[in-house]
């Protein structure tokens, strides 16, 4: 019960929204949740956010991970850009090859490498970014 109350806590706050990923019509001990998604700003009108997120066991290795992604992707984009939201990173330890296949499947491009920052990052990490498409420019008739 804390936790959601923490998760309504920072959404009311502009600062943190998270997302149950849902498969449709998957009967079966594991349920319908398939993962989860969250993008974390640290104030409502940041320039860059953080994007994160996790694969249930059971459906790792059917897209689930890049088409979440990409859908909270373009959600942030859509949403925030008029707040000067500009940039989005995901962030994952260097040896998470799984993670660097959906950030390239989502369009992040790996900026830089982090380093080792125990216990919480105990190897050293990748930073992958994805920058707000640009406005479409039209002419004047």
């Amino acid at each position: 019960m804390r936790w959601l109350d923490e998760q309504r806590q920072a959404w009311e706050a502009g600062t943190r929204f998270a997302f149950a990923v849902e498969q449709p019509g998957t009967p079966g001990p594991e349920g319908p949740l398939v993962g989860h998604v969250v993008f974390s700003r640290s104030t409502p009108d940041a320039p860059a956010a953080e994007v994160g997120y996790w694969t249930a066991a059971h459906a790792r290795g059917l897209g689930v991970a890049p088409r979440s992604l990409r859908a909270l992707t373009d959600w942030a984009f859509r949403t925030f850009a008029p707040d000067g939201l500009t940039r989005l990173e995901l962030r994952h330890q260097v040896d998470n090859t799984a993670s660097c296949r959906v950030a390239d499947k989502s369009r992040y491009t790996l900026s830089g490498l982090l380093p080792a920052a125990p216990p919480a990052w105990p190897r050293h990490g990748h930073l992958h970014v994805r920058r707000a498409p640009s406005p479409v420019l039209t002419q004047a008739s």
